[in-house]
């Protein structure tokens, strides 16, 4: 009896937050931009936040890509701030018939697709499902609305036909509106290229790692000169803007090594991006931590495959975590130190600390469940959480408890919100 109550008043709070979230977007004057994509999206939304922030009142709502979070986003974030200029969404699909909820009440006058790939297997089986899924968002667009899309995706490109809106294209391709050439990164040197696009070119240089940062920097971009933001703005405001955490973000340790920290996700399409972007730097000694693939499906052959081009780029290939043993690693590459297997993340810290040398180069790559930001973290923190898997989403510096010992954690949090209610009593009461 109580259960069923429960559930409904949990159904009718969940109703009422919906009903104010669409008030709230009929009410807004702002334009509202949906971004989604298999990858790039995070980094395409962030970007974008900060190029038109410079231009006019903007709120950006990056990861949190449910329509949870699309709720709060409209009926309580959006209230608390006032009106903006801008609303830029990160649209995420988790399932089959995830965004289309999302699409609907977002109501966009913007829709950028950045690709489609092949992840969450489990729940979409098929490319064509992925395309279907994340064409949801450009459906939703009214007559007057823009999509920007992928020219070098025909998945993406597909998404063109059978709408009355408006469309730019961005990409490699000699026919996209907004066509990429001159791409070049190699680690320290930071990615550069040229946009060319109807008003003339654009030199634009940036702070990531990795050449395959083009096509979010790209969409970015063409979104923003779209939306009226002028060029020399758009130029400086991707000069400035730092890489989102643990998506290749760079941090390096005065007199140690060199992080680059993918620690987000680890889809199979992607590895190879990541794998390019050691290969092509500079750096003298290289090294690969690699943990979870996501979606791993049981398949033996992604971890094989994954050192077979691991070990032709790096020094040392260091595989962590419960699939450690599917690389198929040589007993010659073990004996010799090519490749060494160990279970727990703090297994592998202890080793890089043993091992590291001045100015190498280390990408931590894996899906976010192993944490392998603390690796990185605990050269510049007293890192104190090293359980192999905590089962929260967010990344470390998110969490902000990694100098805390895992089982400290519910007890730390209790102490910490009790202190600020202190604290507000106090100031509330002139104390």
């Amino acid at each position: 009896m109580n259960a069923g109550l429960g559930r409904i008043r949990e159904d009718l709070g969940q109703r009422l937050k919906i009903y104010r979230a669409r008030r709230a977007r009929a009410r807004s004057k702002a334009t509202f931009i949906g971004v989604t994509g298999s990858s790039g999206k995070s980094t395409a939304v962030s970007l974008l936040g900060h190029i038109l922030a410079g231009h006019g009142r903007t709120y950006t709502r990056v990861l949190a890509n449910t329509i949870n979070s699309l709720v709060s986003t409209l009926y309580r974030h959006m209230n608390k701030q006032g009106e903006v200029d801008y609303v830029v969404f990160e649209a995420g699909a988790s399932g089959v018939d995830t965004i289309g909820p999302m699409a609907q009440l977002l109501k966009p006058h913007v829709a950028v697709v950045t690709m489609v790939q092949l992840e969450h297997f489990s729940s979409f089986k098929t490319l064509e499902n992925v395309a279907r899924e994340k064409r949801a968002l450009v459906e939703a667009l009214g007559p007057d609305g823009l999509a920007v899309l992928n020219a070098d995706d025909p998945n993406v490109l597909a998404m063109a036909s059978g709408g009355g809106h408006r469309l730019v294209t961005f990409g490699e391709s000699e026919t996209a509106d907004y066509r990429v050439a001159d791409i070049s990164a190699a680690y320290p040197h930071t990615l550069s290229f040229t946009l060319h696009w109807r008003a003339g070119v654009l030199k634009l240089k940036t702070l990531f790692p990795g050449e395959h940062f083009w096509l979010p920097t790209a969409a970015a971009a063409a979104t923003a000169l779209e939306l009226g933001v002028p060029a020399r703005m758009v130029e400086d405001r991707i000069a400035a803007f730092e890489p989102l955490a643990n998506r290749c973000r760079v941090l390096v340790v005065d007199g140690g090594p060199h992080f680059v920290v993918d620690t987000a996700k680890a889809p199979w399409h992607s590895l190879s991006l990541a794998f390019d972007m050691m290969a092509r730097s500079r750096a003298g000694r290289k090294r690969i931590v690699l943990g979870q693939l996501s979606d791993f499906g049981g398949s033996n052959a992604k971890y094989a495959r994954a050192y077979e081009s691991a070990r032709e780029i790096a020094d040392q290939v260091i595989y962590v975590g419960e699939h450690a043993h599917r690389s198929k690693a040589s007993q010659a590459d073990r004996d010799s130190g090519r490749f060494v297997e160990l279970r727990t993340p703090k297994e592998v810290s202890d080793h890089l600390r043993r091992t590291a040398a001045p100015g190498e180069f280390i990408l931590l790559k894996s899906s976010s469940s192993l944490h392998l930001e603390r690796l990185a973290l605990a050269w510049t923190h007293d890192v104190k959480c090293w359980i192999p898997a905590c089962g929260k989403k967010e990344g470390c510096q998110t969490c902000g408890l990694f100098e805390v010992p895992f089982q400290e954690h519910r007890e730390f949090v209790k102490k910490r919100r009790h202190d600020r209610w202190r604290q507000r009593l106090r100031h509330l009461f002139g104390g």
